[in-house]
């Protein structure tokens, strides 16, 4: 943990390592400031430590919040792009390579391009699960890990809401990015030393 934090630092990322996802929600709120415009990208882990109910619920903040129910998909897709112009762009992470290098993977592409270019500062949720040996490895568990469990989650919401399933390998992560640095003090990845998200 200690050697990837070291690469993740030289690669131009703050990182705070906590040990329990209580902590990561307590530091994730002083970054909630009033006034900001806030984007946020699909994250289970943001969820997990509370931070996503939080955000929806802050008042003097403009959240530009696509899992509003009741919006339609043109509604979903503005707010996604507004995201990405955002003071502040909260999501997670698909994988971290021990050399420091970012992995990613999306289906509409919001989450990623936001960690690439735009947000003026991006805040990632990572559990320890998410730390593999190099790119290869990453590439791996977003298919055979994240993808899947995405697919029956995003699956399963569907048919409860009287829909049809369409999520498979084919559609579910088709935008792919790998980031092996950003401009120093962008990016802040909070390591959370539980096993959290997908």
């Amino acid at each position: 943990m200690q050697n990837t934090i070291k690469n993740l630092e030289k690669n131009g990322f703050e990182v705070i390592e906590v040990n329990i996802k209580e902590e990561a929600f307590e530091l994730a709120k002083s970054y909630i400031k009033d006034g900001l415009r806030i984007g946020m990208g699909g994250s289970t882990t943001v969820a997990q430590i509370g931070l996503l109910d939080y955000v929806t619920k802050k008042e003097n903040i403009t959240l530009f919040n696509q899992y509003e129910a009741g919006i339609d998909m043109a509604e979903n897709l503005r707010r996604r792009r507004e995201g990405i112009l955002s003071d502040l762009y909260i999501t997670g992470c698909n994988a971290i390579t021990k050399n420091g290098e970012l992995v990613n993977a999306d289906g509409s592409g919001n989450r990623v391009a936001a960690q690439i270019f735009g947000p003026k500062k991006i805040l990632l949720f990572v559990g320890k699960n998410k730390i593999v040996n190099n790119l290869e490895e990453g590439f791996a568990r977003i298919k055979n890990v994240a993808a899947k469990k995405n697919i029956d989650r995003m699956n399963s919401k569907a048919i409860e809401m009287g829909k049809e399933p369409k999520y498979n390998d084919d559609n579910i992560a088709n935008k792919f990015a790998y980031i092996n640095g950003d401009e120093k003090g962008r990016t802040t990845i909070i390591l959370i030393n539980e096993e959290l998200g997908y």
